[in-house]
């Protein structure tokens, strides 16, 4: 579980962009920057591209020795060997999907203490709590907040949880101090003027943070 915890310090998902070449230099560099996580979250891609993606993906990943995870689809997890799946509350249920994915990791999305709770008996690998702050990435997500973070920490022990939504180096302390395990990030690292260094900010700030 340490070492989890260690590779989801800094979580970063991919964005929307046209330009597949351009979005892959930006996970290298964000791999480089030391994100030990890269999920692939593309909501408007056909399956082809997304395994397409997907391999392309997991071969970067494993030459950095970082998680490989596919947001919501299974089938797109196993095509293309990723470590793991990340599942929403409206999506498949955990129960099926450890069924269908066996040992590999499972992510779940909690914006309350029972979904969290109930996401953790069920045997999640890790939860994603938020959104922390409003995020253009995702306008219509729901709002946890701080205090949402900080009553699910409380409330669901042994479980790692990173935070997602409007996070960046900033606020980045005020999310660790509520209970966060790790930073998951979108525009924070995907939309950097340097991905890299934006990744190794994040990555630092996380790792003096745990030092303290």
């Amino acid at each position: 579980m340490s070492d989890l915890r260690d590779r989801l310090a800094l979580y970063v998902v991919t964005d929307e962009r046209d330009d597949r070449d351009s979005l892959l230099r930006a996970c290298e560099a964000a791999l480089r920057g030391g994100a030990g996580a890269i999920q692939l979250r593309r909501k408007h891609d056909s399956g082809r591209s997304l395994i397409e993606l997907g391999r392309a993906l997991r071969d970067l990943t494993a030459a950095y020795h970082a998680l490989y995870i596919v947001n919501d689809r299974v089938d797109v997890a196993l095509a293309t060997d990723a470590d793991g799946v990340h599942i929403g509350q409206d999506d498949m249920p955990l129960s099926d999907a450890r069924r269908l994915i066996g040992q590999k990791i499972i992510g779940v999305s909690a914006g309350t203490v029972e979904e969290a709770r109930q996401a953790m008996a069920e045997g999640a690998d890790y939860l994603g709590i938020g959104a922390i702050f409003a995020t253009p990435s995702k306008a219509d997500a729901d709002i946890s907040g701080l205090e949402g973070l900080r009553a699910i920490a409380e409330a669901v022990r042994g479980c790692p949880l990173v935070a997602i939504g409007g996070i960046g180096e900033a606020n980045a302390n005020r999310v660790l101090d509520a209970g966060a395990d790790g930073l998951a990030v979108v525009s924070a690292v995907m939309s950097a003027r340097d991905p890299q260094e934006a990744a190794r900010r994040l990555r630092q700030r996380v790792a003096a943070w745990r030092r303290r």
